[in-house]
C-alpha cells in the first residue's frame, strides 16, 4: 500500500499497484466504490501483465482518508488523484475510470496533462443533475444532515443491492454524500465539454445491456471512440472482462 498527502492538514490518499514496464495504468473507481474490487481481478490477464498498475481510491473511500473538511468537489478529487500519481512518479499515464471517477479523470486530464494520455471511461458521468434513477442522484437528493445522521445512508444502502453496497458500507457517508452532491453540480465548462476537447486518446465503453448513451454522434465527432460492450451493463468490468480488457490493453489480441 502506497500513500501521499492531498489536503496540506495531513490527510492521505492510497493505492496499491503491482510493478511492470510501459505507461502506468491508472484505475478510478466509481461513487461508493474501491478501485482494488472493481478493477484488480484484471491485473494479471495476459493482455495487460507486465504493466505497472494502479489502484487507487478516492477520498472518502475504500483505504484513504476521510477528513470531515474537505470538500469533495469533482476538482478536490481531481486534485488527489494528481498528488497521488506525483508521489508515485507516474507521468503520461493511462486512466482507466469507471462511472463518476470517469468526470475525475476528465477534470484530471484537463487540469494537469502531463499526467494523462489515455482516458478509457467506463460508462463516465459526462453532464451535471444525473436522471432521478442514478444512484448519485438518490444520495444527492437528502440533506447532508440527513444522510449522514438520520438515517438516509443506510436507507440507501438497503435499496441499491449487495453488489454496491459491499463497497459502499465501507465509504465515508459525509464524503459520500458531498461527492454525490459535487457529481451532480458537474463542472463548468461540463465534464463532457472538456472530455470533446481534450488533446490526447479517449475511449467510452457503454454497456451494451442498455445502450442509450445520449450526445454519441457528438463524442464521436470530437474524435471520442464510443464502443458498445455487448452483454455488459454499468459495471462492464464485471459483466463482459474480455471485453473490457481488450479496450483498456488497447484493442491488443486477449
Amino acid at each position: 500500500m502506497r500513500q501521499a498527502e492531498f489536503d496540506g492538514r495531513g490527510s492521505r490518499i492510497r493505492w496499491t499497484q503491482s510493478e511492470g514496464e510501459g505507461p502506468a495504468l491508472v484505475y478510478v473507481h466509481g461513487l461508493g466504490s474501491m478501485s482494488a474490487v472493481y478493477h484488480a481481478h484484471l491485473a494479471g490477464h495476459p493482455a495487460l501483465v507486465g504493466r505497472r498498475q494502479l489502484f487507487v481510491d478516492l477520498p472518502g473511500h475504500g483505504i484513504s482518508d476521510r477528513p470531515a473538511d474537505f470538500g469533495y468537489t469533482l476538482e478536490d478529487h481531481a486534485g488527489a488523484l494528481a498528488a497521488a500519481l506525483d508521489a508515485a512518479g507516474v507521468t503520461g499515464a493511462e486512466l482507466v475510470a469507471h462511472s463518476m471517477g470517469g468526470a475525475v479523470a476528465i477534470v484530471l486530464a484537463d487540469r494537469r496533462p502531463d499526467l494523462v494520455t489515455r482516458l478509457v471511461l467506463t460508462e463516465a458521468n459526462l453532464d451535471p443533475n444525473p436522471v432521478p434513477t442514478a444512484g448519485s442522484s438518490g444520495i444527492a437528493s437528502y440533506a447532508e444532515e440527513e444522510f449522514v445522521h438520520g438515517g438516509g445512508f443506510p436507507a440507501v444502502l438497503g435499496r441499491i443491492g449487495p453488489l454496491w453496497a459491499a463497497t459502499m458500507r465501507l465509504a465515508d457517508p459525509l464524503g459520500l454524500h458531498r461527492t454525490a452532491i459535487g457529481l451532480a453540480r458537474g463542472t463548468e465548462p461540463t465534464m463532457r465539454e472538456l472530455l470533446m476537447k481534450l488533446p490526447l486518446d479517449r475511449t467510452y465503453l457503454v454497456g451494451g445491456l442498455d445502450d442509450c448513451l445520449p450526445g454519441r454522434a457528438e463524442l464521436v465527432g470530437s474524435g471520442v471512440r464510443v464502443v458498445t460492450i455487448p452483454d455488459a451493463g454499468h459495471n462492464i468490468m464485471f459483466d463482459n472482462p474480455a471485453a473490457f480488457v481488450r479496450e483498456v490493453a488497447g484493442q491488443a489480441a486477449v
